[in-house]
């Protein structure tokens, strides 16, 4: 069964994980990601990414994969997503009725919008993990004033949707029960615009926030892969959360 599910209709194109309850992103399913961004074109309104059920837009990318051998491939891939999403030409739009935790967390803030329910839930709990998420890195200190961003990044808190909602991650906020009636009613004003002028109103928005990400998310993933990588604490981390136990730290 494939993990994500591309379709369309006159205004826009949708991306839905589909690889309940958590919907984690291995690389298989990034592989999926991938080549569904590269099926969008610039002749709808929007892309919506959104995901199945009501417990997690995404959990997050898969620990497993980001041990051994592994993690050079999950991260090229993951980060190639976030690279085509910030090419992209059309509006791009989160639809989060759940939890989105780490990768899903940076896969919902990497979009123009976030549209969220009153029980999603947001965090980058990879620090617990003894690594740190390197889209995230990027986003958050650009996203949310330094203090608070690089709180959200060291504590690995998580925090609700009202709390999203007056940090600025999210636009709207609506109640479950409600929330594809009030998402689609919220996705109307896009709707009503010319899909070409929404284009470049984007692009002119966007030029100045994504010149440099393309060097900045490098520079973070050489650091991620050749430095971060290297330490005991993060291999530790890491295993423990596989086998189910409490890290050991040293510090190095």
């Amino acid at each position: 069964m494939p993990k994500i599910i591309f379709s369309s209709d006159e205004n826009a194109y949708r991306i839905t994980l589909a690889d309940p309850p958590l919907h984690i992103l291995d690389i298989t399913m990034l592989e999926e990601l991938r080549n569904a961004i590269a099926r969008v074109a610039s002749d709808r309104h929007v892309l919506i990414i959104d995901s199945q059920g009501e417990k997690a837009f995404s959990a997050g990318a898969s620990v497993q994969d980001h041990l051994g051998d592994r993690v050079a491939t999950m991260l090229s891939n993951f980060h190639d997503c976030f690279r085509m999403l910030a090419k992209l030409d059309v509006v791009t739009v989160a639809l989060v009725r759940g939890a989105a935790l780490g990768g899903g967390c940076e896969l919902a803030l990497a979009c123009d919008f976030v549209l969220a329910s009153e029980r999603a839930k947001f965090s980058q709990p990879e620090i617990n993990l003894g690594v740190f998420p390197p889209v995230a890195a990027y986003q958050l200190s650009r996203q949310l004033p330094a203090r608070k961003g690089l709180e959200l990044l060291l504590t690995g808190d998580s925090i609700d949707a009202a709390a999203a909602d007056r940090l600025g991650l999210v636009n709207a906020v609506f109640p479950l029960a409600e929330f594809d009636a009030r998402a689609d009613a919220w996705l109307q004003r896009l709707y009503k615009q010319s899909a070409s002028s929404l284009r470049f109103a984007r692009r002119a928005f966007r030029l100045a926030q994504t010149a440099d990400f393309y060097e900045r998310l490098g520079a973070v993933e050489r650091l991620y892969l050749d430095e971060l990588m290297e330490t005991h604490d993060a291999n530790e981390g890491l295993n423990a959360f596989v086998e189910k136990r409490e890290p050991e730290w040293t510090g190095h």
